[in-house]
This record gives C-alpha cells, structure tokens and sequence, in this order.
C-alpha cells in the first residue's frame, strides 16, 4: 500500500482527483477529518455537477486554492480497498499523453467497474459498489456436538424424518465420521436441499456460517497440483542461458522461435526463478481465447499462484482478481490480455508478452487506444522489472528493435523434441479449376489430405479468415446485394440463423426471399465463410466429426473452452476456424492444416497487410505436426508466385523481413517513423469532409508534407456516422511530444469553429 501523507491541520489542502470521464481530473477540498485517510492513490467519493456522486482516485495534492469558484469537498475516503502506487499513477499518466486522452479515460479502462460506481445517491452507488463473494459453510449444532447427542439425532430422525437423516449423514461423512465434531465443511460438499438443511438448523442439530472471502480464498478456480518444472531440451537450455545473458545488459529481449519450439517452457523456467525470489510476474497473452490452455499449463506448475484477468469474466471475480494482484506482496503470477497491463501489482519482477506480434495487443475501439506490448515495456522500465516478448513471426518494430541493438535478441530455431518442421505445399486454385481438381471450395489435394487424415485417426484444421455463410448476397438478375443501412458495408448471410448481419455495427435482419429491387426470386449467395465451410466438410466427409471456431460458436468462454477440449481429446476430427485457431494452440493430433483462401489476407489496402498475411500464414501453418510425425500444411491460392505466398511455404522470416524493411524505409513507413492518425467523424457526410480539409490544411502549415490525406478508410460509414482519416507520419529523430502538442492544439482550434464543433474528432498514435 502507498504510504499516507499526514498534513498539517490549520493548512488547506486539496485533492486532485481523477473521475472516469473524458474530463479527466478534477479538484475538491480534504476537510480536517480524512486528512489522515486519504493519500496519492485512494478512492473517494466525490460530487460532480448538480446531483451526480462518482468515485475517483486521488493523483496528489496542492495547497493552493485554485483560481475558481466554489471548490467541493471530498465525501468520503475508500479506506478497505487497495491504494493504486506511485508507478501505476505514473503509467496512467504516460499513456493519456502518449495516446492523446484523459487521465479519467485511462481510469475507465484501468479500474474495474465495481471499484469506482457512480449515482445519485449514496444509495445507488451502494447497490453498484462491489461486495465480496461469500461461502456458506456447515458444521454440527449444539443438539449433535458430542457423540452421544449426535446418536439420539440420527435415532429421533431414521423413523421420523428420513431426508434429514440422510443429509445429517452425509455432513458427518464430510466432516470425517471418525471425528466430526468441532469442524466446518462447505456447503457444497454436503448434498442436500436448501429446506432440510433449514430444517436441521432449526433443531439445532447444524450450523450454518457464511463469511466473506478474501482474495485468492474459495472455490472459483480448480485446484492443480503443483508439479516438477518441465526439462528443457539442448536447444531450450541455450536459449534459457542467452536470456539470461541479454538481461544482464538490456531491459527487453525478444525471444525468436519457430512454431513448436517450446518458448512456454522456457517462460516458466524464468517465471519460476522471479516467483521463488518473492517477485510478481504478469504473463500477457493477445486475446481471451488463448488463456484456457495456457492457464491450464501454468497452473499445472504454479497452483493457486496464478491469477487470471479478462474482460469476459464476471464483474466480481474481475474486481477480486484486480484486488488480489494489486495487494500482492510478491510470489504472484497474473495471467490476462491487454487490459492486465494496469494491474497495479507491488513488486513486479518480470512482464512476459507472448505472441507480441500480434495487432489485439492495440485497443483501437476507444481511448485510450493504447498498445498493452509498448506500454507493458514502458511499466517495466518504471519499476525496474525484465521484459521477454516471444514470437514464431515478430512483429518489423520489435525486430528492427533487436537487429539495433535496443533489444537483446535470443533465435530458437529447433521444434521441442526434435519434431520436424510441417511440409508445406501451395496449391494452385485457377490450375485446379481448370483441370476440374476442384470440387466446392476445396482442391483435390485438400481432399486427399484430409481423407489421408481420418483414414489415420489424426485431425485437421481448416482455416478460413471469414465467419458467417456466406460474405453477401447478391441478386442473379440485376447485381444487388444487400447492404447495412448503418454502414457501408455487405450484409454477411449467417445460415443457422436464416439471418444477414452487419459485423460492424450488428445490424440484422432477415434473408429476403425475393429481390427488393427488382424482384427477382431467389437471391444467392457469393462467397464462403466457416459455416459454409463446416456443411460442405459434412457433405464430403459424412463420418468425420466437425466442430467449428470463430466468434459465432465461442459466444462465452464455457462455449470456447467445450470446442477446444473437445478437438483436444480427439472427440473432434476437423476443426473449421478463424484467425481464433491460429494463436498458441497445441494439438499434438494435427496432422494437416488447409488454408482454403490465402488471397483475401493478401488484399487489405494497409502497409502492413503482406506482414500480417506471412505471419498469419505461419502460425497457423505451425499448428500442424507438432509431436514426431510430420505436418502437411496445404495454402489454397491463385497467387502461388506471390512473394509472401512463396516465403510463408519455405518458412523464411528473415526474407520476408528483410523485404519489408526495405520497402518501409523507401516509402517512410514504421519503424522508419511514427504515425498518428486522426479520425473524423460526423452524420452528415459534406460535414465531415470539410472538417478534414479544413483541418488538413491547418496541419500542412505546421508539418508540411508529413500530413497524408484527408481520405476516407475502407469502411468509410459505421454506425451512421461518416468517417475522414488524416494521417501524419512523423521522424524517429524528432519529438514525438511535440508534434502531439502541435497536433492537439490545431484540433481544439478546429473545434472552436461552430460549423465543426459537432464533428468528433480523435487521434490513433502507432495505429495498427
């Protein structure tokens, strides 16, 4: 816990305090009776406006009265709650200015909604604070607490009551019928109904406690054996010992090696040397999805040591694992996705940021629009703690990073176990076409593979970067498709549903059944997702079992968690997913992988589509053949020759990397410089687009040919809104501050215009 301050009485003091608003901080007055409660890092009570009561978190202090109105006090001081430390204020305050937003807005994301309720009462604040789980536990009453009253109980009770009976048995057989008396058990180990136990209670024979639990106490998560550290390979153990070295000198290594390599193992080893010394670790993974496995294995060898944190869980177990990681004095291991990164623990002693190169580590959907990567490398740096990022493809930034020097950099360039690298071939989809090899959306050779596959009792996965049935729907007769009236975008046909919905803003509504243009019976659809795929695979494959992954079928983390212990165990034989199966996942029955649609990955109009579409390529590729037998990966593509396509199948990072760079440093791209781009939105479309031109201009007399655009995006309307976007690249070698300063100063002075004060304008610093 921070320190509190103790102030002098007869001296005024006031608090500054951040509020979850886009406002930020505010200030209030410390009357003389929470001087002694409140420091930097509370939480308070305070008013805001006419009636409205938020709670804040205390940043510091000042002595003199600000110069305006009447300054309200603080209400009270959250004393039973953990204070946030000096470092996390201090990455809190990095980030608003980094990523161009308020301290409140940091607060939002950081703090889980129990811990800082709001309302109009003290009431209502109340009913939204958080309150601890509770646990129910059963002992023996006064009327059975000794061996000859527990005999009469169960005499009176066999003839008379024969479910009491049973439920008072079944408690002492929990208990331990040699010696049940003077003990407690929880309720759920004893198997009766509410109303007998009740019953049992009101004769005296049981007892019913109920007490909060601490965090880390109780049932929420299984208990795992503690087990042995996994042995490391040759390969491992060098790789473990270059870690070593390179922390001796530099604060960040990035850990290189292929699919299968075992980087997890080499994680725990370390993990394990900072746990023993009394140190906290936090253990970043890109998304939800893969937390199951890999806590799983974590926990095999660090037990009830670990704490997990994610955003699909329940509001009070998000707030109790917040609170177990920010009181922890060391020997904890937090294991979470982005938003982990603003757990306030004490005694940090290593960041692990595994898969780093992938772009779900960026918030992009609201401020602050952080990248958990670079600010878990920032929190490092603040409390002294080692960073290790790993990765089978890294992203340009964290490798040209490593090739300068500002990284140490350790290359593992061996599966675990000696399992060879999975043979990859590309399969022609126009050659296939013409020679009639293709049937569906599936060449010959994909076929053959998988039947090859089952014949063998091995698995495969197909993976197909498009959810849904079908992308759209379009008319035979005169070409129209069906769109979002929202967004510009198709409408994707979802085929279980009989439904089209609009994946960016959710719009849905039915599949019509005649043409509205021109009436036409009978639309069809065009293109195909991982539903389509899934019914074409049972056509094809009658026998086989089938189970699919994206974000249709994983609609809660029980749901997620069913489909991937299912193929885990074998219960599934094909497996049809997203970019949801290509991330960590460890089938050791996989023998083949399909790629059914390389081109689309190749398309997006983005500098770094030809980087995502290698790595993406690779880590699913890197899914096949991960035991002794080896991996046949097949890509479906009319591109064979296309240099990404050519050096995903020889499995070369360092050709597609050193590509890349080059092609960045001639058209002045990252890591050759720093983007920040500005967003404009506004219903009205001539709105919007006179705000950016009048707003790119400004810029242009500041930074000249740095400003790129304005121009719309590819989904240039969402939600009804439409959208501008302004780039501005900046030079590694100038200041970064500076042109924020510059950047947000033209915005407020954009804004002060009445035509364009309505159109809401944000900024993406390093977008991704």
């Amino acid at each position: 816990m921070a320190q509190i301050p103790i102030f002098s009485e007869d001296i005024p003091l006031f608090a500054e305090v951040i509020l979850p608003l886009p406002g930020g901080v505010y200030t209030y007055a410390v009357g003389e009776e929470l001087r002694k409660k409140i420091g930097r890092g509370s939480l308070v009570t305070v008013p805001l406006g006419p009636s409205k009561i938020y709670t804040g978190l205390v940043r510091g202090f000042v002595r003199e009265r600000p110069h305006y109105g009447n300054i309200r006090p603080v209400f009270t001081v959250h004393e039973g709650f953990p204070v946030i430390g000096d470092a996390m204020l201090r990455l809190w305050s990095w980030v608003a200015d980094y990523y161009m937003c308020s301290e409140g807005e940091v607060m939002r994301t950081a703090i889980p909604a129990a811990l800082k309720p709001s309302g109009l009462t003290d009431l209502e604040i109340g009913q939204k604070s958080y309150r601890p789980s509770t646990v129910v536990s059963v002992g023996l009453g006064e009327g059975a607490c000794e061996p000859g009253r527990l005999n009469e109980a169960f005499e009176k009770l066999s003839a008379r009551a024969p479910g009491m009976y049973k439920a008072l048995a079944a408690l002492v057989e929990a208990l331990g019928s040699d010696d049940p008396f003077g003990k407690e058990v929880p309720r759920e180990r004893v198997d009766a109904g509410a109303d007998v136990l009740g019953r049992l209670e009101k004769r005296g024979y049981i007892v019913r406690r109920e007490k909060e639990l601490l965090p880390g106490e109780g049932p929420r998560d299984e208990i795992f054996p503690v087990s042995l550290l996994p042995r490391l390979s040759e390969p491992q153990a060098a790789a473990l010992e270059g870690i070593r070295e390179a922390f001796q000198t530099k604060d960040t290594v990035l850990l290189h090696g292929v699919t299968g390599s075992g980087k997890t193992e080499i994680y725990i080893r370390l993990i394990a040397e900072q746990l023993a010394a009394g140190k906290d670790v936090l253990y970043l993974l890109p998304e939800i999805a893969m937390t199951s496995q890999t806590v799983s294995r974590l926990k095999k060898f660090f037990g009830r040591d670990v704490v997990t944190y994610h955003s699909s869980y329940p509001v009070r177990r998000k707030t109790e694992n917040f609170i177990r990681a920010a009181t922890s004095r060391g020997g904890t291991l937090v294991v979470g996705v982005r938003s982990a990164v603003f757990l306030p623990g004490q005694r940090l002693g290593m960041l692990v940021i595994d898969e780093e190169h992938d772009p779900s580590y960026k918030n992009h959907e609201s401020a602050p629009r952080y990248n958990a990567r670079d600010t878990a490398i920032v929190l490092a740096g603040m409390t002294g703690a080692k960073t290790l990022m790993g990765s089978a493809t890294p992203s340009l930034e964290s490798y040209a990073n490593a090739l300068a020097g500002k990284y140490g950099y350790i290359y593992l360039a061996e599966r675990y176990g000696g399992s060879p690298m999975p043979r990859i071939v590309v399969s022609d989809t126009t050659k296939a076409v013409k020679r009639g090899e293709r049937r569906s959306h599936f060449n010959k050779l994909t076929i053959d593979s998988i039947s090859a596959v089952l014949e063998r009792g091995r698995q495969a996965i197909l993976f197909q970067n498009r959810r849904g049935f079908s992308p759209y729907i379009e008319c035979p007769g005169c070409g129209w498709t069906a769109s979002c009236p929202h967004c510009n975008v198709t409408l994707t046909y979802h085929k279980s549903e009989g439904s089209l919905r609009c994946h960016y803003c959710g719009h849905g509504e039915s599949m019509p059944p005649f043409c509205p243009a021109c009436g036409t019976k009978g639309v069809e659809t065009r293109g195909f997702g991982t539903e389509k795929i899934e019914e074409e695979l049972a056509a094809l494959f009658p026998g086989a079992r089938i189970e699919r992954l994206d974000r249709d079928t994983a609609t809660s983390e029980v749901r997620f968690g069913g489909i991937v212990r299912s193929f885990e165990r074998g219960r599934t034989d094909i497996l049809v997913g997203t970019q949801m199966i290509t991330k960590g996942f460890d089938f050791e029955g996989v023998s083949f992988v399909g790629v059914l649609n390389a081109d689309n990955l190749l398309a997006y109009p983005d500098f770094r589509a030809s980087e995502r579409a290698f790595q993406l390529l690779t880590q699913v590729a890197g899914r096949a053949g991960r035991r002794q037998e080896q991996g046949l990966v097949v890509i479906q593509t009319s591109q064979p020759q296309h240099p990404v396509i050519v050096r995903a199948a020889a499995g070369d990072y360092t050709a597609m990397a050193r590509a890349q760079l080059t092609e960045r440093r001639e058209f002045f791209y990252p890591p050759f410089c720093r983007i920040i781009d500005i967003y404009l939105h506004h219903p009205d479309r001539q709105a919007v687009t006179a705000a950016a031109a009048a707003l790119a201009g400004e810029l242009r007399r500041v930074f000249g040919r740095r400003v790129n655009g304005p121009q719309p995006p590819p989904v240039d309307r969402v939600r009804g809104r439409y959208i501008e976007r302004i780039m501005l690249k900046i030079e590694r070698e100038s200041s970064l501050g500076k042109a924020r300063k510059l950047l947000a100063g033209k915005i407020e002075e954009l804004q002060k215009d009445e035509k364009f004060r309505r159109v809401k304008i944000y900024c993406d610093p390093d977008p991704i």
